[in-house]
């Protein structure tokens, strides 16, 4: 699968992601999605810089919601979509969603 490709799938699974919150009756905006190389915070190898990294801001009942453990319905929902999706709230950023270069189905 291309680079592209992956971006494509991730924007597609991102959508997914998305309508499912909302299901569930939280709101989200969107915070980091893609890093510049430019830009000096984070790894160096970012899934970011690639455009295969998004942090969402959660919401519900108009309350944002920042730890971790609220995110973990839609975390859990994200790790099952593909076994390439990766969310942060394993590694306590829980606003953080990912796919590796790893698990494509």
């Amino acid at each position: 699968m291309t680079l592209r490709q992956k971006q494509s799938k991730f924007a597609y699974m991102i959508s997914l992601l998305i309508l499912h919150a909302y299901q569930l009756g939280y709101e989200m905006t969107f915070a980091d999605f893609y890093r510049s190389p430019h830009v000096k915070y984070g790894h160096k190898k970012s899934l970011h810089r690639e455009r295969l990294a998004a942090d969402i801001n959660l919401f519900k009942n108009g309350k944002y919601l920042t730890s971790t453990k609220s995110y973990l319905p839609i975390g859990e929902y994200w790790e099952s979509l593909d076994p390439g999706c990766c969310w942060g709230g394993r590694f306590d950023d829980g606003n953080h969603f990912s796919f590796s270069h790893g698990g494509m189905k």
